[in-house]
């Protein structure tokens, strides 16, 4: 079990589903990687914390009038004040706050400049993900974008960021800290044209095609098959509100 006591500045930290339909949402990952849920209440918006054995590992936001639902990916900010003006200064954009939730933390969200959507968390009571790399809990992060030249320049210029590219491919693993942290590449060819730049969520699991079995009996769907790589089997599939996600068994070992 991989638990989480903090995060460094530019880290994923913590995954939310943004979701037009929260009812639908809860019912379907509690089936999927058997989350339990806790209500924030009318103070907190009724933004629901998932936890998996006890351990925080997701959220779920209610927002009737958004344009679709879609996971989120925040990074961890120290100083989130300062981290929200090195993205406007490296030409991202701060679309809310930063501002104060409750006693839990500060947050922010932000675009980059080529598109994709993030959220920033400084930590404050709540800390971020307790779980990961576990299944059920995230386990890696990637900007898939249309411009991924001018997204990594930006997020060097924000966290500091260095890459490693990976041969044949234009992608790169994010290093940050000594270690990787997630992914930064080309939109792949199975992605629709058009879909603009985002930050996309793998969440572990043991078993990639009883997973997609699964996500299909519940009224979801199969975007792309489970499929081998590199780094386990995969499998690209969408919740029953629409919204996309990738799991991954990793390789035994």
């Amino acid at each position: 079990m991989t638990k989480m006591t903090g995060y460094r500045e530019g880290v994923p930290c913590w995954v939310d589903l943004v979701t037009t339909e929260p009812e639908r949402a809860i019912a379907f990952y509690r089936a999927l990687f058997h989350w339990e849920y806790t209500d924030t209440g009318e103070a907190g918006g009724h933004y629901r914390l998932a936890s998996l054995r006890g351990s925080l590992v997701a959220g779920l936001s209610p927002e009737p009038t958004a344009s679709r639902s879609q996971w989120i990916t925040y990074l961890a900010a120290e100083d989130i004040d300062a981290v929200a003006a090195r993205i406007r200064d490296g030409g991202g954009e701060v679309l809310l706050g930063p501002l104060d939730v409750l006693d839990q933390g500060r947050m922010a969200m932000a675009k980059d400049p080529a598109g994709a959507l993030f959220g920033l968390w400084q930590a404050g009571a709540h800390g971020g993900s307790e779980l990961v790399n576990e299944p059920g809990a995230f386990t890696w992060n990637e900007n898939l974008s249309t411009d991924p030249r001018a997204a990594r320049s930006f997020y060097f210029q924000v966290f500091g960021y260095e890459y490693d590219q990976v041969p044949g491919l234009d992608y790169s693993v994010i290093k940050l800290h000594g270690g990787p942290i997630g992914g930064i590449g080309d939109q792949p060819a199975m992605i629709p044209q058009g879909t603009p730049s985002f930050w996309n969520t793998y969440f572990h699991v043991s078993d990639t095609d009883m997973t997609a079995a699964r996500v299909a009996e519940l009224g979801g769907q199969i975007a792309v098959p489970p499929t081998d790589s590199p780094n386990g089997r995969m499998a690209v599939l969408r919740d029953d509100t629409g919204a996309a996600f990738c799991v991954i068994a990793p390789p035994r070992g």
